[in-house]
């Protein structure tokens, strides 16, 4: 199971899916809507592993970008209004509370 949720910040909010689920080796995006996005702004993905800390998984302001652990990819919307995070085999390792972010 991946769970996302979702992350309020001042200025800018961001809305996830409540939850998201696949088998394993079976890829899955988590997708994330931040339609208040300002011109210097980043998209920030965490994800928190039971009994850890937050841990950032990658961050970007247009286009894709590859991710290697997990195996994965960050896209960002020509728009920058959404960002999905695609993760390409996740392992039972990798069930977790992803999160995005926006900053800035």
């Amino acid at each position: 199971f991946f769970f996302s949720s979702a992350v309020s910040t001042g200025r800018a909010q961001v809305q996830q899916e409540p939850s998201a689920e696949t088998s394993e080796g079976i890829g899955i995006s988590i997708n994330c809507s931040h339609p208040n996005m300002q011109t210097g702004d980043f998209i920030l993905w965490y994800r928190l592993l039971p009994g850890r800390g937050p841990e950032l998984l990658v961050s970007g302001i247009k286009g894709s970008k590859a991710l290697s652990d997990p195996p994965g990819r960050l896209s960002v919307a020509a728009d920058r209004r959404s960002s999905a995070l695609w993760l390409a085999r996740p392992r039972r390792g990798d069930a977790a509370v992803y999160y995005c972010a926006v900053g800035d």
